[in-house]
């Protein structure tokens, strides 16, 4: 899509799940570290999706990119859902897999339908 991409992840054996296509850069680092998202020239990012497994992590990054970087458009994916509300008042977007998978489930029941995914 004419996107530049850089991944940041703590674990090197990460990267192996990127497909053999993927033409962006990979960094290995924490990426609640400043100097790590300078080398990802956070700078010049016009996205930053927040996506470990961890909740608190995915808030501290999508805050340093917001408020600090001015990135225009932060996302973070929430689990628990009771924090939604918590990331919003920070001006996050956020993703929650936990509603996805809930409402797919609701439609599946609701709809009758077996082709939902």
């Amino acid at each position: 899509m004419g996107h530049s991409l850089v991944i940041i992840d703590q674990r090197e054996r990460a990267f192996e799940k990127l497909s053999m296509d993927f033409s962006g850069f990979k960094i290995l680092g924490d990426a609640t570290e400043q100097a790590i998202l300078k080398q990802a020239q956070i700078d010049q990012a016009h996205y930053l999706f927040a996506c470990t497994t961890q909740d608190n992590v995915n808030l501290m990054v999508a805050q340093i990119a917001h408020k600090i970087y001015r990135v225009p458009k932060v996302i973070a994916r929430i689990y628990d859902p009771v924090r939604e509300l918590i990331y919003r008042e920070f001006g996050i977007e956020t993703i929650s897999p936990t509603h996805l998978t809930a409402n797919a489930f609701l439609k599946f029941i609701t709809h009758e339908e077996t082709d939902i995914l």
